[in-house]
């Protein structure tokens, strides 16, 4: 009798062993195999830079430094695949002025639309990041305006300050704002787009409005045109902006792209 209850105790033990390992290993394995993955798209990503011009190869250590771990795998595996986005190094045609986009990932997702509008009379960069919120800016802006000239800067910062108080909103966007002016370039501000209520993710639509009416403020104090992009595609958010998100599809995305193209064409026309 005294086996037989050593024996399922045993037999317990070692079945409770194998279920606290099972899910372990399982998630390990997903875990290398992923790694794997990845190791192989870097190499090839770096056999493709060492390919590349010395500036080229800059742009491309300036976006490893920058783009954090969600972005910067994407970029490298659409390299690899040879696809274009929107960090594609810009060669400069001397003959036409700089344009630099800065702005979060609604920015990013519109700026190959803005430079296919602005082909032949614009050169299109976009800052080396998703720039994320104002206090990040203050932390990277002298690494997005990078050593060139600019001839034009649009930007915009919102979305993620949404939960950032408005007086440290306010502040740190007219201590961007002068910092930028310092460059010479044409300044445009781009409201931000609006954002749907997502009790959930404690987003509401009301603090965007806030923060427009709050930068509002700022570039009139500091004369800079506002590119009105929330009055723009807020008619169209129901065709637009994917169900529950602050992001849009691609027609959103081209719609925004054409909005900043438009806005910007007049500017250079001015200069």
């Amino acid at each position: 009798m005294r086996l037989l209850i050593n024996f399922a105790l045993v037999t317990l033990t070692a079945t409770a062993l194998l279920g606290q390992n099972a899910e372990p290993t399982d998630a390990a394995e997903a875990a290398a195999k992923k790694a794997r993955a990845e190791a192989v798209i870097d190499g090839k990503y770096q056999d493709w830079v060492r390919t590349l011009t010395p500036a080229r190869q800059e742009w491309e250590r300036v976006l490893q430094s920058e783009l954090g771990g969600f972005y910067l795998p994407i970029h490298k595996r659409q390299k690899v695949a040879g696809q274009s986005n929107a960090w594609d190094f810009v060669e400069d045609d001397p003959a036409l002025p700089r344009v630099l986009l800065i702005g979060d990932s609604v920015s990013r997702a519109y700026t190959q639309t803005v430079r296919k509008e602005l082909e032949g009379l614009a050169n299109v960069h976009r800052a080396p990041a998703n720039c994320g919120p104002t206090a990040t800016g203050l932390r990277k802006l002298d690494i997005w305006l990078g050593g060139g000239k600019w001839d034009v800067i649009h930007f915009n910062f919102g979305i993620h300050d949404r939960a950032t108080p408005i007086a440290d909103y306010t502040k740190r966007l007219d201590e961007l704002v002068g910092r930028m002016k310092q460059t010479g370039a044409t300044l445009v501000w781009a409201n931000t787009t609006p954002i749907p209520d997502v009790p959930a993710k404690k987003w509401t639509a009301v603090s965007i409005v806030e923060r427009n009416a709050a930068a509002a403020e700022v570039m009139v104090i500091h004369g800079i045109a506002v590119n009105d992009l929330f009055a723009a595609i807020t008619p169209r958010l129901a065709e637009l902006q994917n169900p529950g998100d602050v992001h849009f599809g691609g027609p959103g995305n081209e719609f925004l792209g054409r909005k900043v193209a438009q806005f910007l064409r007049s500017r250079l026309g001015s200069r």
